[in-house]
């Protein structure tokens, strides 16, 4: 018998928070139960509204917030209403992957998929278009680009002049929507930010990212030294 899948289902129980764009256009948001998860996605069940095939909806588990698309739906027509198939939308941002056996995680960052790595803090960043300012809280950040979570997120191809610090420095840059997911969030890329501020911006997420403090002091107890 070989091992186990990654993408094989286990089941799963699990109380999550739902929120997004319902099938009739207005938003929603709801607890409902998982009935089974894996690595890359879940069956969600209890869920109230109608959604879309391919639609995008913010899951949470915890405190750990997630997107996941729609890939199937169906009305049950019984007490738990609607069951709903969803995959995530980054494999490495898995808000149930602590209920997984081990054996069935997968990497918590495959390579080669992003130049920089993301950081799941919260960082305040101002955006801004020929309206006026609006400030935000990115959840999902690195040296080129963020995740913003919106209720009314910009159109795909919006630009913006994108304004956040570095330490005690104010950096403005243009920034590019690549990806919108109505009720949920957008995705911006930061395409006027150079290489060098690039990497300057990356360092800074990197030393105030709480996470990695609680790495090197892991590693440093068990006698690691980095390489």
């Amino acid at each position: 018998m070989g091992l186990p899948q990654p993408d094989e289902r286990i089941p799963a129980d699990l109380d999550i928070g739902v929120w997004g764009m319902a099938a009739d256009g207005r938003p929603f948001s709801q607890r409902a139960r998982t009935h089974n998860i894996s690595a890359s996605g879940a069956l969600l069940c209890n869920i109230e509204r109608e959604l879309k095939i391919g639609d995008t909806i913010g899951v949470q588990v915890g405190q750990q917030k997630t997107r996941c698309k729609v890939v199937w739906a169906k009305n049950t027509g019984s007490i738990q209403k609607m069951h709903v198939g969803v995959q995530l939308v980054t494999k490495p941002e898995c808000p149930w992957m602590i209920f997984l056996p081990k054996s069935r995680q997968e990497p918590t960052v495959a390579p080669g998929r992003r130049r920089w790595g993301r950081h799941k803090i919260a960082f305040p960043i101002t955006l801004r278009d020929e309206r006026s300012p609006v400030r935000v809280t990115a959840t999902d950040i690195s040296g080129s680009g963020c995740y913003v979570e919106m209720l009314s997120p910009f159109p795909v191809g919006t630009g913006l002049v994108a304004e956040l610090w570095i330490g005690a420095e104010r950096v403005t840059t243009r920034a590019l929507v690549r990806t919108c997911d109505p009720r949920v969030g957008m995705g911006i890329e930061f395409v006027g930010l150079k290489a060098e501020g690039q990497l300057r911006f990356q360092d800074h997420l990197q030393a105030i990212d709480p996470f990695n403090y609680s790495i090197a002091y892991h590693n440093l107890k068990s006698g690691r030294v980095p390489s």
